[in-house]
């Protein structure tokens, strides 16, 4: 029998006390949007937005929270005053760039490894009923031989992916070790497109950047394949999660994946083509190449046997829905209340 299709439920979030790490980033951004439509009362703890343009800015998510804090996840003080009076904590903080882990390894282990660890040990000085670890798809042991499932043994070669690996290992040794601690799930999924990304060294942003100034967009692995997916579908599996979490029945690791298998760069770009009519010019990138994967590929079957989700947007549709995001961006057009209505539309649907 085909599992029931869920969608992120107003009678567990409304007036809910919820702690949103990362919402001034870009999943970040858009999670606060949903919480917000909702119900949801949110206090968001993050760095702020690095310059120039954002999805937090762009969407106004600062607007709905009810504690908008700028913090570091790395400073204990800080991030209990965070914790304290959350029911529920959603844990997207992270350096989130693969080759600013390059750049950075460090900061990058820092912030990933160390600011997590500093949250598992604030929710235990706290009352909260549920926490979301959301790591990464780039967690396994990656031999690019098949589409990974959650028992899959975790990996990462370099510094952005075993930095996450590692904080799968942290949350289920912290989950092991102490008792005082609320019901923990790690979220994996990664690859998510959808409006209001900026990032530094990711496909749409700079695709956006390269047509914006009529550049060739630099590619370093044109026939890679990755698990694109729509940042909605994303934020809604994190939240079922949640309410899974708190309700007393939810799977410990959860992979959240595209409906459809994974998609080559090139393929995107063809999808891309396809939904504004122009033309992407691309080139090789001649800086050194960074010693990435050439497929990485989920299975989510556990996501919608056990939580009920399922991805709203296929491919065509997530490409689609976000170069209509950067187009209307691009003419000034209001895109906090396009959010909303985007948001309403999904969570009806």
């Amino acid at each position: 029998m085909e599992a029931v299709v869920r969608r992120p439920a107003p009678s567990f979030w409304a007036e809910r006390r919820v702690l949103l790490t990362g919402h001034t980033g870009f999943k970040g951004a858009w999670a606060a949007r949903m919480l917000a439509a909702l119900g949801a009362r949110v206090t968001g703890f993050a760095l702020d937005p690095a310059p120039g343009p954002s999805a937090f800015a762009a969407l106004q998510a600062g607007a709905g929270l009810a504690r908008d804090l700028s913090g570091d996840l790395r400073d204990p003080a800080a991030l209990e005053g965070a914790v304290a009076g959350a029911e529920v904590v959603l844990h997207l903080a992270a350096q989130a760039i693969v080759s600013e882990g390059f750049r950075d390894p460090a900061g990058t282990w820092a912030t990933n490894l160390g600011g997590t660890l500093a949250l598992l040990d604030a929710l235990r000085k706290s009352d909260v009923q549920a926490a979301v670890i959301v790591t990464s798809d780039k967690v396994y042991r990656n031999d690019g031989t098949r589409a990974f499932v959650e028992t899959d043994a975790l990996g990462g070669d370099d510094p952005y992916s075993a930095s996450k690996a590692a904080c799968e290992i942290l949350t289920a040794s912290h989950r092991a070790s102490f008792a005082d601690l609320p019901p923990l799930a790690t979220a994996r999924a990664g690859n998510v497109i959808g409006g209001g990304d900026f990032g530094r060294d990711r496909l749409i942003p700079d695709l956006v950047r390269a047509q914006r100034t009529g550049q060739p967009l630099r590619l370093r692995n044109p026939g890679a394949t990755r698990p694109f997916q729509h940042v909605l579908d994303v934020v809604a599996g994190y939240l079922l999660l949640a309410e899974a979490l708190a309700t007393g029945d939810a799977p410990l690791a959860v992979n959240f994946g595209p409906a459809e298998a994974e998609l080559s760069v090139q393929d995107l770009l063809v999808a891309w083509q396809a939904a504004t009519g122009r033309q992407v010019g691309w080139c090789l990138s001649d800086a050194p190449p960074l010693p990435e994967k050439s497929r990485l590929a989920l299975n989510s079957d556990l996501a919608r046997t056990r939580l009920g989700w399922s991805p709203r947007h296929d491919a065509a549709q997530a490409v689609a829905e976000t170069a209509g995001w950067y187009a209307a961006w691009a003419a000034g057009a209001d895109m906090a209340a396009a959010a909303s209505t985007t948001i309403r539309r999904f969570l009806e649907g």
